[in-house]
């Protein structure tokens, strides 16, 4: 904040308040704007506040602040490794993961070793023949769809589908602290060079008519997984913009981030970067705050 433009409790409830009626991060940026704030500032104080915010409520196991017509955000913990005495392996049960990189804000937790080079074979060998065009969730109906975004193949697996496919989820959910039953399933995808995925939000937009019909199958998404099965010669690495970060993909390894709440705020934009040389493949999981069925 500046001495000019402080951030009063005035403008801190206002902001709050706002949020609470369910009112759009872009619309609340516009009116501050519009009423003559500085536009670094004003994207500034909004992330403050909803942030604090957001955290507080979480702390005290209440909803975050979203719009009356948002499901609300999950009473017990997100998925989280434990990192408390700040780890260098993590005991997943038939394997010692290796912490790489911890950031708080957004939360983002690279581990080594997740996967062995057999274990990663197995996968893309049981996913190859399946591959197709890779989807998005249309959120106007909740169904699916091509997006000029993503131009991916994929394929999902049932859980436990195969061996190698049971190995991992049994992990994950040992790695993250979330039952198996709470994630969706593994997520295979195959970038050739100059294929991408541009930056998105993985959780769903509670202000579009399909992400009711979605949420029927398990609630919000609250955390990803994205493992990483083969070594790209050139690029394929997963951004986030927002903090300038790029984690570079290497076979065996994991990126994991999680978002308290379906909101920017949360800084968990993301993507696939464009491959350069050779191809990419990985797995994702995604978690749910509930059963997914």
């Amino acid at each position: 904040m500046t001495a000019s433009q402080p951030l009063t409790p005035e403008l801190r409830a206002w902001i709050i308040e706002q949020a609470s009626a369910g009112v759009s991060a872009d619309r609340v940026f516009k009116a501050m704007c519009d009423a003559g704030w500085n536009a670094d500032v004003a994207e500034s104080a909004m992330e403050s506040v909803l942030t604090e915010h957001l955290a507080q409520l979480q702390a005290s196991k209440e909803s975050p602040v979203v719009a009356a017509s948002q499901p609300a955000a999950p009473s017990r913990p997100l998925p989280e490794p434990s990192l408390g005495q700040s780890p260098s392996t993590i005991d997943v049960g038939d394997r010692e993961v290796s912490v790489l990189l911890a950031l708080q804000h957004p939360r983002v937790v690279v581990f080594g070793n997740l996967l062995s080079d057999e274990e990663c074979d197995a996968i893309i060998a049981a996913a190859e023949p399946r591959m197709q065009r890779s989807l998005t969730v249309e959120t106007q109906t909740g169904g699916e769809e091509v997006n000029a975004d993503r131009t991916s193949d994929g394929m999902f697996f049932q859980r436990e589908e195969t061996p190698a496919v049971a190995a991992l989820e049994r992990r994950i959910a040992k790695l993250v602290n979330w039952p198996e039953n709470h994630g969706e399933g593994l997520q295979v995808l195959h970038y050739r060079p100059g294929a991408e995925y541009k930056p998105h939000y993985d959780y769903f937009d509670p202000t579009q008519p399909g992400t009711p019909t979605i949420l029927k199958r398990g609630g919000q998404r609250l955390a990803t997984l994205v493992i990483y099965l083969n070594n790209p010669q050139a690029g394929g690495g997963t951004s986030f913009p927002d903090v300038g970060l790029e984690v570079a993909p290497r076979r065996g390894n994991a990126v994991f981030f999680s978002y308290a709440a379906p909101d920017p705020a949360t800084k968990s934009l993301h993507g696939g970067s464009p491959v350069i040389a050779g191809e990419k493949w990985i797995a994702t999981k995604w978690l749910r705050e509930g059963e997914f069925k």
